[in-house]
C-alpha cells in the first residue's frame, strides 16, 4: 500500500488527462448534440433526415470500435490524428448523437400551447426556438445530460487503448509496477468517484440557475409556504 502512496503523484497526472478528456469530449459533444438535436425536432425533411443518420449511426457504433478506426485505421487512407484527438473525436461523436436525441426530446416535450403562441406572434422560426422554445427544453435537458456527463466520464477509460496516460493507464502501470492489483483500482475507483461527484454537483447548480431563469421554484419551498388546511379547522367553519 505504500507504493501506491508514493505513486499518488502519478495518479493525479492520469486524473487530469482524464478530466481533460472528459471535458473536451463534453462541449464537442455539447455541439453536435444542441446541433442535431435541433435540427431533428425543427428542420425540414432533409434536414430531420441528416440528423436521423448522424444519430442512428452513431448511437449505434461501439466507442471503441470507433476509437480503433479513428487512430488505426484511417492512417492507412492518409488520415492521421493525435491520440488525444482521436480519443476526443470517437467519445464526442458517440456520445453527441445520444445527446441529440436528449435536445429532441426535450424540444418535442415543451408545451404545445407555447409553440402556437410564437406562430400567433408571427415570430420566425429562429426566434421561435431561440427565445421561447429552446430556454424552457433546457430545464428539462439537464438530467438526462449530467447522466450522459457521468457515462461520458467512465467511458474515457477505453483510450488507455490507444496509449493516452489516462486514470486507467496509470493504473495498469502502477499494477505492472507493484504488482498490487487491488490497491491500485481501489484507489483508481476512488479517484473516478471523487471526480464524478464533482461533476454531477456542476449540473444540479446549472439546474438550480435554470429553474431560477425560468421563475420555477423548488417543491419543497413551495410545499413550506403552502397554507395548511386541517379537518379540524375545516369543521368548526
Amino acid at each position: 500500500m505504500s507504493q501506491i502512496l508514493h505513486a499518488y503523484p502519478l495518479l493525479l497526472r492520469g486524473a487530469w488527462i482524464t478530466v481533460q478528456l472528459t471535458l473536451y469530449s463534453a462541449v464537442v459533444a455539447l455541439v453536435l448534440a444542441m446541433a442535431f438535436g435541433v435540427i431533428g425536432a425543427v428542420g425540414g425533411r432533409v434536414a430531420r433526415a441528416i440528423a436521423r443518420v448522424y444519430v442512428e449511426f452513431f448511437r449505434g457504433s461501439a466507442t471503441l470500435v470507433l476509437m480503433y478506426w479513428l487512430f488505426y485505421a484511417l492512417p492507412l487512407v492518409g488520415f492521421r490524428f493525435q491520440p488525444m484527438v482521436a480519443g476526443v473525436l470517437a467519445l464526442s461523436l458517440n456520445y453527441g448523437a445520444y445527446g441529440a436525441e436528449v435536445v429532441r426530446g426535450a424540444i418535442r416535450a415543451v408545451p404545445t400551447a407555447q409553440y402556437e403562441a410564437t406562430v400567433a406572434l408571427n415570430m420566425p422560426t429562429y426566434q421561435r426556438v431561440r427565445r421561447v422554445i429552446l430556454p424552457q427544453a433546457v430545464a428539462l435537458m439537464l438530467p438526462p445530460f449530467g447522466n450522459l456527463l457521468i457515462e461520458l466520464l467512465k467511458a474515457t477509460a477505453v483510450v488507455s487503448l490507444i496509449s493516452i496516460a489516462d486514470l486507467t493507464f496509470r493504473a495498469q502501470q502502477l499494477r505492472a509496477a507493484t504488482g498490487q492489483t487491488a490497491a491500485a483500482f481501489v484507489a483508481v475507483l476512488v479517484m473516478y468517484f471523487v471526480i464524478a461527484q464533482v461533476l454531477q454537483l456542476f449540473v444540479r447548480y446549472l439546474e438550480r440557475r435554470t429553474a431560477r431563469m425560468l421563475g420555477r421554484r423548488p417543491q419543497r419551498k413551495a410545499m413550506a409556504t403552502a397554507p395548511i388546511a386541517t379537518g379540524t379547522g375545516a369543521g368548526l367553519q
